[in-house]
């Protein structure tokens, strides 16, 4: 990575972080129960964030000297689908968060690793595109 876009990289990192944590510490708390679109939007918000989060640390903490396969992206986004619909049939077969919040810690899981991989995995790749690029 070229060492003059490293600081920005560091400052988007940070900002992405805290953003992050003040949505899930913050706005989640507030409107989880009561309001679903408002917490349906932070939720979408905080996952953008965290996603963000493993992108810089996939540009940061990677150095490919090849191509890197998407593979780690294509489980990604499937761990993070699957959880989603685990979530929705656990919500349609009566299992609200609500009623029953401890159901929901296993696709919560899931889905903010399979972020965690996509957004590393984008990471990674674009870290090896301009490394072939400066060459």
């Amino acid at each position: 990575m070229s060492a003059d876009r490293r600081p920005l990289l560091l400052v988007l990192f940070g900002s992405a972080l805290l953003v992050t944590l003040v949505i899930h510490l913050s706005f989640l708390p507030r409107y989880f129960p009561e309001d679903v679109f408002m917490t349906g939007l932070a939720l979408v918000a905080g996952w953008a964030t965290y996603t963000l989060v493993f992108y810089i640390v996939g540009r940061l903490r990677s150095e490919p000297q090849e191509l890197p396969s998407m593979r780690i992206a294509d489980i990604g986004i499937a761990l993070f689908l699957v959880s989603l619909l685990l979530g929705a049939a656990l919500d349609a077969f009566g299992f609200t968060p609500e009623a029953i919040l401890e159901a929901y810690v296993v696709p919560a899981i899931g889905i903010y690793v399979g972020l965690a991989l996509l957004g590393w995995s984008i990471g990674r790749r674009t870290e090896a595109i301009n490394r072939i690029v400066r060459q």
